[in-house]
């Protein structure tokens, strides 16, 4: 998604992508939420999520 990660992630960034990939799982107050209390898990599970995509050839 061309984000730094050193930077952390951003609710910004992952709002984007659940509405990108029509994820519903959560909701801004939930983004919002788990950048604030626990960026490094929120930046790892976007991470992982690109991932599958890519193998999966779907990102």
């Amino acid at each position: 998604m061309d984000e730094c990660c050193l930077c952390g992630s951003s609710m910004d960034m992952r709002t984007m992508y659940r509405t990108r990939h029509n994820i519903r799982v959560s909701s801004l107050c939930g983004d919002f939420c788990a950048v604030l209390w626990c960026q490094l898990c929120s930046t790892c599970q976007l991470k992982r999520d690109i991932d599958l995509r890519k193998e999966q050839g779907i990102f």
